[in-house]
C-alpha cells in the first residue's frame, strides 16, 4: 500500500431497502442457492437497479474517505452464491443440503459432475467499478474451502478433490478481474474458522491452488460470521488463523473489535498484511474516531504498522445504511488520528 494505514470495506456495504427485502433477507440465513424472491425490482429492471445501487455505495464510500472500494456487493444475495452457482457440475434444479455454520440444514448445490467455471462471473462487476471510480478497488469472490463445505457432494471421491476444482475455478475468475482493472482480489473464507479440523487437512493447498499465477494482490477474509445472524456464544480468538502464514495469501482480513481479539494471534502473520477489524457490526452504535484508533493501536503491539490495513470485522451487508455511513466516517477519522501522531 502506498498510504499508512489504508482504510477499505470487507466487501459488503449496506443494501438499500429499495433494493431487497432487508427483512426477508435478515430472517434467513445467508443463501447458498439463488434466493430471487429477495430482490424488490421486477427482474426486467433488476440489472439497473443493481447498478444504481452500486453507484451509491461506491459515493458513499469516497464521501466517507475510503482507500480502496468495493462494489459493495450489490448484485448478490449472499457472498457466495453468485459465483457457486454458476458453475458447471452443479445441479440448481435438484439443491442439496447441508449444515451451515449454526448447525441448520440450508439448501445448498448438489455436485453432479466436475465443477468447471462456465465463463466470467464478475468482471463486468470489476469494470463497472472501475470506470466509477479512480480509487484502488477491491473485489471479492468465495473461496474455494467455503464453498466446498456449503455443498452436498454427489460426485467426488473426496472433499479435497472437490475443493481443488473449486480452487481451479476460483483461480480462473482471479486472473479475469485482474486483466479487467482489480487491484486487490480478495476471497472469502469463514468457513477456515467454522471448520478448522478440515481446514488443517487441505485449506491451504485449495488456498494455494486458487492463487496459482495470478498476478497481483491477493487477500483472504475469515470471521466469526454476520453479527447479525450468528448470536450467542461467539468465540473470543481463532481456532484457524496461524496455517495462514505458509500460503500465497499477501492480505489476510481478521475480526478484532468484536471479539476483542487477544493481538498476540497476529504473531504468526507478521510477514503478511493484515486487515484489522476494527468496527463493532454487533453493536450498532457508532464508535468514535478514539476507539477505533485504539483498536488500531492494540493490533500495531504485535504488527508493524506499515503492514495493517483498517476494515471493518466483516461486511456491512445487515447493518443500516445510516449506521454503516457512520461506522466507515469513525473509520476513517480513526485512521488518521493514528497516522496523524505518528
Amino acid at each position: 500500500m502506498d498510504k499508512l494505514l489504508p482504510t477499505t470495506l470487507v466487501g459488503s456495504y449496506a443494501m438499500p431497502d429499495w433494493l431487497i427485502d432487508r427483512d426477508k433477507l435478515a430472517g434467513r440465513f445467508p443463501p447458498r442457492v439463488r434466493a430471487l424472491e429477495l430482490w424488490r425490482p421486477i427482474p426486467e429492471f433488476l440489472d439497473e437497479a443493481q447498478d444504481d445501487a452500486t453507484i451509491m455505495a461506491i459515493h458513499q464510500q469516497e464521501r466517507a474517505g475510503l482507500d480502496i472500494i468495493t462494489d459493495g456487493e450489490m448484485r448478490r444475495e449472499s457472498y457466495s452464491n453468485r459465483f457457486a452457482t454458476a458453475l458447471e457440475g452443479v445441479d440448481m434444479d435438484n439443491p442439496g443440503t447441508a449444515l451451515d455454520r449454526s448447525g441448520h440444514a440450508n439448501p445448498v448445490p448438489r455436485i453432479t459432475g466436475k465443477i468447471r467455471r462456465k465463463h466470467p462471473v464478475q468482471v463486468r462487476d470489476v469494470e463497472f467499478l472501475r470506470k466509477h471510480t479512480d480509487r484502488k478497488i477491491k473485489i471479492t469472490v468465495p473461496g474455494p474451502f467455503t464453498m466446498t463445505q456449503q455443498a452436498q457432494n454427489d460426485f467426488y471421491q473426496s472433499e479435497a478433490e472437490m475443493a481443488l476444482d473449486y480452487a481451479a475455478a476460483v483461480n480462473e475468475e482471479i486472473r479475469d478481474l485482474f486483466a479487467a482493472g482489480a487491484d486487490i482480489v480478495q476471497i472469502d473464507e469463514p468457513y477456515l474458522q467454522a471448520r478448522p479440523e478440515k481446514a488443517r487437512e487441505y485449506g491451504p493447498q485449495a488456498i494455494d491452488r486458487a492463487l496459482d499465477g495470478t498476478n497481483g494482490i491477493t487477500a483472504l477474509h475469515l470471521c466469526f460470521g454476520y453479527a447479525a445472524i450468528i448470536h450467542g456464544d461467539r468465540p473470543k480468538g481463532y481456532d484457524y488463523l496461524a496455517e495462514l502464514a505458509g500460503t500465497k495469501i499477501d492480505q489476510v482480513s481478521v475480526e478484532t473489535a468484536q471479539p476483542h481479539l487477544d493481538p498476540t494471534e497476529l504473531k504468526p502473520l507478521k510477514d503478511k498484511h493484515i486487515m484489522v477489524g476494527v468496527l463493532d457490526l454487533n453493536d450498532p452504535a457508532i464508535e468514535t474516531p478514539d476507539v477505533v484508533a485504539e483498536r488500531i493501536r492494540r493490533a500495531m503491539t504485535e504488527v508493524d504498522v506499515e503492514r495493517i490495513i483498517v476494515a471493518p470485522d466483516c461486511g456491512f451487508k445487515y447493518v443500516p445504511r445510516d449506521i454503516a455511513y457512520g461506522k466507515m466516517c469513525a473509520m476513517v477519522e480513526g485512521a488518521a488520528l493514528v497516522r496523524d501522531s505518528l
